[in-house]
């Protein structure tokens, strides 16, 4: 995969896929949701897989919302599998049973990531480790698939210390560990006070590094400094919303905002070289580590007006 990310600028390293907007849960710091959105059909879904192999992407996430509601989700993982093109997932993990982990293993599913927000449910998140333990434990026992488990602190997380207890139980479980900063409603930076910094700093201690984490980018926001960097969105990272729609990323929705169906080499090529106002306060992790890839080549250019339409990032609530 690197190898090729080297060889070639013109295709995406990553795709973010959504299959279904609806949750199941209602996060009060999340805005990637809905309470009322059908599934994407599957036969839309497998056209947009293919489309993305076209352009040659190398790994597929399937979000949401909560994409395990979608009743048709192991089809969606095995069109990605049969592509050649790696398939992961991002859940909640509620909707895990040991039948379904099995499901998820026979698709192809090659890894997995859950958020635990805290250790107790509080009204801002219901991703507690209380309510998740018993998903946790099937997944050691049943999961073929690599997991990995991220905590978080930042805004409204009413006790930092709960991602040491978290992250200490993915790695007593053989899991991975990875620590995220809590964003705004446009993926900008929330500086960590004091106790957060403290606690962010021992989970990166105790994490195992891959190809999910890029300290450099997450270091400097814990410390509210900006990031100097070249961000690669809509062109080595896409995200592709429940309307088929390429947008820069999940909090920055709106631009290109051309569907997934028309997009071309062209249009990454475009979107490689312009540069995005709101990076240097980003905290989309997902995004810096694609980018990450060409950091050392290609300067970028200030965006130009898309067609008729205005440039700039629009963010839809």
């Amino acid at each position: 995969m690197l190898a090729k990310a080297a060889l070639s600028t013109s295709h995406p390293i990553l795709a973010h896929i959504i299959p279904m907007r609806r949750c199941n849960l209602a996060c009060e710091y999340c805005n990637e949701y809905d309470d009322f959105s059908k599934p994407v059909p599957l036969a839309v879904m497998r056209q947009r897989v293919e489309q993305l192999a076209a352009l040659g992407t190398s790994v597929v996430t399937i979000s949401g919302g909560e994409p395990l509601l979608h009743p048709e989700l192991d089809d969606i993982v095995a069109s990605i599998r049969g592509t050649g093109m790696i398939a992961g997932m991002i859940t909640n993990g509620y909707l895990l049973v040991a039948e379904r982990i099995e499901r998820l293993n026979r698709a192809g599913l090659e890894w997995l990531q859950i958020s635990i927000d805290n250790v107790n449910p509080d009204e801002v998140s219901k991703k507690s480790l209380k309510v998740l333990d018993r998903k946790l434990q099937l997944l050691a026992e049943h999961a073929d698939f690599h997991v990995n488990i991220n905590s978080v602190v930042g805004g409204g997380v009413r006790y930092p210390q709960d991602a040491l207890t978290i992250g200490r139980r993915a790695l007593e479980l053989g899991f991975s560990s990875t620590i995220g900063i809590i964003h705004d409603g446009s993926g900008q930076l929330q500086p960590l006070n004091p106790e957060e910094k403290q606690v962010y700093d021992e989970m990166q201690g105790m994490a195992k590094s891959g190809f999910t984490r890029v300290r450099g980018f997450q270091n400097n926001i814990a410390r509210g400094k900006p990031n100097d960097w070249r961000c690669r969105a809509g062109a080595r990272y896409l995200y592709i919303c429940e309307e088929g729609l390429v947008h820069y990323c999940s909090q920055q929705r709106g631009y290109p905002g051309i569907a997934l169906a028309a997009y071309t080499r062209e249009d990454i090529r475009r979107e490689y070289r312009t540069a995005k106002t709101c990076a240097p306060n980003c905290t989309v992790s997902c995004v810096h580590q694609v980018s990450v890839v060409d950091a050392w080549r290609a300067p970028q250019r200030p965006a130009t007006p898309l067609g008729s339409g205005t440039g700039g990032l629009v963010q839809i609530e």
